[in-house]
């Protein structure tokens, strides 16, 4: 007989977030299992820059420090606690946890899961035939004279599972996929098996919706202004069944919402093609059925599930260069001209040319208001980004010659910030290992583990749903913004922006899926304009999915966007003003 659905509730979706969250979901009402996701590519860099300064660098203190208030509850109500928040020393944090346990008098039975650290075998797993490649490049890491920060290989869940299963209470881990702090524990209460690809997808959709937290209940949401109560949105939960179908909600009482609109969003979320790959399986998300069963409850079903590839995600970082910027106001009238003379006057000013920097970014950030009501309706800025391998090229060389030219300038010049040194980067290198040099390694309290990687079992052939989808209305239109009739969610994956966007009703969608290609997106949006952008149909969400590679260049840490981590684009998008049916304006 199956067992009743495991409610799974997330309290962190990032490094850095809010840290009443665990207590607010354990004390907020029935749960079985916490979840925290702390791990993204550019905190593993933060995480390697902190350990290279103190021993205890390598793990998010902040999740130990949390937990410490909360522990003996937790234990008191049997509740587990898995996260990642291991980073690069699971096992400094499982010892940090077992240290603040022990000053309280606690004893739980924690487990630390590695395995994914790959920087001690480069060289090994080279001689074995592994040549890294970098995915977005084509470059070999034996043709790079980079040096690699870190490496870490994507693990599933299996090893969560197992800790689970030998009565671990907290787990921390270290690079697992970000989905399988949830598909883990559910494989583990349902009794799952690896095999069981249809199960396994419809929990790694619905950890991909609660991973980030608030953006499931209403944060980042487009249609912000239709919730009532966001000023303290609440964290989400999931509740899977035996089937892998599952329940997307909050607790009662509590800020924030949980709709169609807020999970179809996060579905859409730093997602390439519809085939989600994970290191357990593929999760086919152009199968997600969505159904909003009550008040906050938004129901996943049907989602389908394919074998995962030979290979896992390594996510690593090397060496980069140095870089700085400045931003100069421009106020009031001939912002464009202002803006050209500084440019000409700060490169005239520097002790290098254009072209000897690696890269330079120029741009007006605003348009400041034709009729002004305030000093700040007035004004935009201008900013100059640079890139290079030699610090002394981006350092106060770079900003004092900026600064130097104040006096002798536009009207009205004045600089956001003083005079900065240079800030260190790295360029993020997305590759793939063979899943067999993989070997979960859990420590539970001193007894040592091993889980190998899943070997990939061939599975039914999954096809896409059928979705019935009326014609685009037809008729008069006029000019409106895009975002008047779709939500977008936008987001990073190394060098690759993504742009989610989805429509409400058929009609909409049917609308945008004829009108919306490349390149129309494209022609809305020119500073893409050269790049390479695929577009995916999700027709059973109402949605497209548009790909931008080259995006971010070489991944966050190293962009010299002011939005490295594209969250703005989806706004950018659903601000572009198009000719749009009147049928849909007017309903």
């Amino acid at each position: 007989m199956s067992k009743r659905p495991i409610r799974i509730a997330n309290f962190s979706g990032f490094f850095g977030d809010r840290s009443a969250a665990l207590r607010e979901q354990l004390e907020g009402g029935e749960i079985d299992v916490l979840s925290g996701d702390y791990l993204a590519e550019l905190t593993m860099l933060i995480l390697a820059k902190t350990r290279s300064r103190r021993a205890d660098g390598g793990y998010a203190r902040t999740f130990v420090e949390a937990l410490s208030a909360v522990l003996g509850e937790v234990l008191d109500r049997r509740v587990k606690v898995v996260v990642n928040a291991g980073g690069l020393d699971p096992r400094g944090a499982a010892s940090a946890i077992r240290q603040m346990a022990a000053d309280q008098g606690l004893k739980p039975r924690v487990a630390a899961i590695s395995g994914d650290d790959l920087m001690g075998r480069l060289g090994e797993l080279q001689s074995e035939g592994e040549d890294f490649v970098n995915l977005q490049t084509g470059e070999r890491l034996a043709d790079s004279d980079d040096g690699f920060i870190t490496a870490n290989a994507y693990m599933g869940g299996w090893g969560i599972t197992r800790a689970l299963a030998e009565g671990a209470d907290v787990i921390v881990t270290g690079r697992v996929a970000d989905a399988s702090v949830v598909s883990g524990p559910a494989a583990w209460w349902h009794g799952w098996e690896r095999h069981d690809y249809d199960r396994l997808a419809g929990a790694v959709a619905a950890g991909h919706v609660i991973e980030c937290g608030m953006q499931a209940t209403g944060g980042n949401y487009s249609f912000f202004t239709e919730i009532d109560d966001l000023a303290y949105p609440a964290f989400p939960w999931a509740e899977i069944a035996a089937d892998g179908s599952a329940v997307i909600g909050k607790h009662d009482g509590t800020g924030g919402r949980v709709s169609i609109g807020t999970v179809v969003s996060q579905l859409l979320y730093e997602i390439g093609p519809p085939a989600y790959l994970t290191p357990d399986v593929v999760a086919r998300f152009d199968t997600v059925r969505l159904t909003e069963i009550g008040p906050d409850r938004v129901g996943l079903s049907g989602t389908r599930g394919e074998a995962p590839p030979a290979t896992l995600k390594v996510a690593a970082s090397v060496v980069g260069g140095y870089r700085n910027s400045v931003m100069i106001g421009l106020t009031g009238l001939n912002q464009k001209e202002k803006a050209a003379l500084v440019s000409q006057q700060i490169w005239r000013a520097m002790p290098w040319k254009r072209e000897e920097y690696d890269e330079v970014d120029e741009s007006i950030i605003g348009r400041g208001s034709s009729d002004p009501k305030s000093n700040a309706e007035a004004t935009s800025f201008w900013r100059i980004a640079v890139k290079s391998t030699e610090e002394e090229k981006v350092g106060r060389a770079f900003s004092d010659a900026a600064i130097s030219v104040l006096l002798g300038s536009i009207p009205g010049m004045f600089s956001a910030s003083p005079p900065a040194p240079a800030s260190q980067f790295a360029r993020y290198w997305p590759t793939t290992v063979d899943r067999s040099a993989i070997t979960q390694e859990i420590d539970l309290d001193g007894r040592v583990i091993e889980i190998h990687e899943t070997i990939p079992e061939p599975g039914p052939p999954v096809t896409r749903l059928s979705s019935h989808i009326p014609s685009p209305p037809v008729g008069e239109t006029r000019t409106a913004p895009l975002g008047e009739l779709v939500g977008a969610r936008s987001g990073d994956k190394g060098g690759i922006g993504n742009i989610g966007v989805f429509a409400r009703k058929a009609e909409t969608y049917a609308w945008i899926a004829d009108v919306l290609t490349v390149e129309r997106l494209r022609s809305l949006m020119p500073d893409l304009a050269h790049l390479n952008i695929e577009r995916y149909l999700l027709p059973n969400l109402w949605s497209l999915n548009f790909v931008i590679h080259g995006l971010l260049g070489e991944g966050v840490s190293s962009s010299l966007r002011i939005d490295a981590q594209a969250k703005g684009l989806a706004e950018y998008l659903r601000a572009c003003r198009i000719e749009v049916p009147k049928s849909l304006l007017d309903e």
